[in-house]
């Protein structure tokens, strides 16, 4: 089965960073504001800003205001496309893995 890589390129590219996965983790936890969330790490307000900027472009979360404070959420549909990847990858290495006991299997036959 062919996937759309295209797709999930700023998701990984969004993750491969340990301070924006940290940034995330955070927002996992509930509604977030930058500083409350660099409260929580040793990264700056504004630091925080740039790295939820980032996870908001790759559809990582999503922003509400309120007043003059922006509250970051995970985005209830941002994992779809990561984990449709990542069950097609799964199902791929599967299925060669039960390729390969097949074929181990055949070989113990033979030998017969």
């Amino acid at each position: 089965m062919a996937y759309r890589t295209d797709a999930v390129q700023p998701l990984f590219e969004a993750l491969s960073d340990p301070t924006r996965r940290r940034v995330l983790e955070a927002v996992r936890r509930g509604r977030s504001t930058p500083g409350e969330i660099s409260a929580q790490l040793p990264v700056s307000r504004p630091a925080v800003s740039q790295h939820l900027k980032q996870l908001l472009t790759a559809g990582l979360v999503v922003v509400q205001a309120r007043g003059t404070r922006r509250h970051y959420r995970l985005a209830p549909t941002c994992p779809a496309a990561l984990s449709e990847y990542l069950d097609g990858l799964w199902g791929d290495a599967l299925g060669c893995f039960a390729d390969y006991v097949n074929q181990q299997h055949a070989g113990e036959r033979d030998d017969e």
